[in-house]
């Protein structure tokens, strides 16, 4: 029997194999970019922590209209570099409906903290987030209902609001939504207040359409996340009220 041809075919095959794998099995965000017209810091969003589960970091994403392929990508652990995409591997979770798919959410169950990415494709070019630091075990999303809420102007309640434990805030996301859960605005401000629908402030509105006047009779929802430099959550506020 001629063992070296046997080797050298079985080299072949698992050869063969491995190639075939690391081809079908690269997942890499450098894999997609390195194929694809890309833009940087074009996709809005930002994670938290889960209010229910300590382990649990939810990445909230604004989709715009007619993106499409949405996708997550993550690093092994917080410590590698956020910048080189080698380091980003595509987690095949399927993303959820917030205000009513307005906004997307992705809810990812970890024990490591890490760096997220979020991409889509947008008139055939590949969009990409900025780095997001989940921190849901060393620094956990506080929760709160605390918000105060000048009605003097009317339909234009002014809300304002303080940071909670971490002061470490950059920018504030403003959601004013129906009790339908629909969301009639969406805006950021540097400020720590918001008038609806008074754009003054604003320095990104994620509004597509002219919002509604708030009916003195009805109920609304005012939401709020505290986000850091790094896009994680510090603070995430909800609030029922009546104009």
């Amino acid at each position: 029997m001629n063992y070296t041809y046997i080797v050298l075919v079985l080299c072949y095959i698992l050869y063969g194999c491995n190639e075939e794998d690391a081809i079908s099995n690269d997942n890499s965000l450098a894999a997609i970019v390195a194929t694809n017209t890309i833009a940087i810091d074009t996709v809005i969003a930002c994670a938290s922590s889960s209010k229910l589960d300590n382990h649990i970091a939810i990445t909230y994403v604004y989709p715009r209209v007619g993106t499409t392929g949405l996708s997550y990508y993550e690093t092994i652990n917080a410590t590698v570099d956020k910048n080189n995409y080698t380091n980003y591997r595509k987690i095949d979770i399927e993303s959820s409906d917030v205000f009513n798919g307005y906004i997307k959410k992705f809810t990812r169950s970890t024990m490591q903290e890490k760096w997220v990415i979020i991409t889509f494709f947008e008139d055939g070019i590949l969009h990409l987030s900025n780095p997001i630091r989940l921190k849901h075990h060393t620094k956990p999303t506080e929760f709160l209902n605390m918000v105060d809420i000048n009605r003097k102007t009317e339909q234009m309640p002014i809300f304002l609001w303080n940071d909670g434990v971490h002061k470490d805030n950059r920018i504030y996301f403003q959601v004013v939504s129906d009790n339908k859960n629909d969301l009639l605005s969406g805006t950021y401000t540097f400020e720590k207040q918001f008038q609806y629908y008074n754009l003054e402030n604003v320095i990104l509105n994620i509004t597509t359409e002219m919002p509604p006047q708030l009916h003195p009779m009805n109920s609304y929802n005012f939401t709020l996340m505290g986000v850091s430099e790094d896009n994680w959550v510090n603070l995430f506020i909800e609030k029922g009220f009546t104009p």
